[in-house]
């Protein structure tokens, strides 16, 4: 991929104000929590904790009496060298969980790349498409969210989990996944996807090393130029491992909220976690003390 010229980068960085309070979802302007709920054997942090629908369910309802703004709910994994999971079973995973959460007073996203997977789950209650592939895994998928007119979270991605990270090789990693993110949107639009329903996610983790995880969210702020509410997930990811030195993935909670606030201070607004209750507490006490 070549690199983006810096023409280009102050073309996308100029229109920057007040993007964090843009209208996105029915969710209000500022910091939102989103809970991450995987109805999976093998997500990469939680696989096997929710995996039947009872669970699920009961974790969903944790993480909104914990304060989560928005639930993510996913049926496959997308972790590094995740293995595919047929549609069919990707649905029978997370449509139970829907239908129960639904009507709860909290979003409910689908975390999903399969067009099939999402008209069946916005029937069933959710509010909001989550596609790690940015609408480019299934042929259908950008048209269906135009016709439905739902929110999307379109996230920054090269290859295939199963690739990924053979892609993880950039000129400078902040421009690229700007200008990357930005034909996506384009591409949406074209799609006739509108453009205020759009928030992005910079996509750590997801072929980029723990490097360029560090540069994305130290320059996050160019991406507010693409005028889309901004997702960030570093929730127990393995960078967290590697500058705090917890190896176990469920000991790096208070680096994950560190890291969490971080990206706020630099323009993301929707943080995708696995410990809701701390990070709203953090999240609160940040706001108090930001003004």
């Amino acid at each position: 991929m070549p690199a983006v010229s810096t023409t280009t980068m102050l073309k996308f960085t100029a229109t920057t104000h007040d993007v964090p309070g843009r209208a996105w979802a029915g969710l209000p302007p500022g910091p939102v929590v989103m809970g991450i709920l995987n109805v999976t054997p093998d997500s990469f942090s939680d696989g096997g904790d929710a995996m039947d629908a009872a669970r699920a369910i009961e974790a969903g309802q944790r993480m909104i009496a914990e304060g989560a703004g928005l639930l993510d709910i996913g049926g496959e994994s997308t972790r590094p060298g995740a293995v595919p999971v047929p549609p069919e079973e990707e649905r029978r995973r997370v449509l139970p969980v829907v239908a129960a959460l639904a009507g709860r007073g909290v979003a409910l996203s689908v975390d999903t790349r399969n067009a099939g997977t999402m008209a069946a789950a916005l029937d069933a209650g959710a509010a909001i498409v989550n596609d790690v592939t940015a609408l480019t895994h299934d042929p259908a998928a950008a048209s269906l969210v135009a016709r439905r007119g739902c929110p999307v979270v379109l996230m920054h991605m090269r290859g295939t989990p199963a690739t990924m990270m053979a892609h993880a090789t950039y000129a400078d990693v902040a421009a690229e996944v700007m200008a990357e993110l930005n034909a996506r949107i384009g591409a949406a639009e074209t799609a006739g996807v509108v453009r205020s329903s759009i928030a992005i996610d910079p996509g750590i983790g997801f072929a980029k090393t723990g490097e360029h995880n560090i540069v994305l969210l130290q320059r996050l702020p160019i991406l507010l130029g693409l005028g889309c509410r901004i997702v960030v997930g570093v929730s127990r990811k393995r960078f967290i491992g590697q500058l705090s030195g917890a190896e176990d993935m469920k000991q790096r909670m208070a680096g994950s909220i560190a890291a969490g606030l971080y990206a706020l201070s630099q323009g993301a607004t929707i943080l995708r976690v696995h410990d809701v209750a701390a990070t709203v507490q953090a999240v609160r006490t940040w706001q108090a003390l930001a003004g």
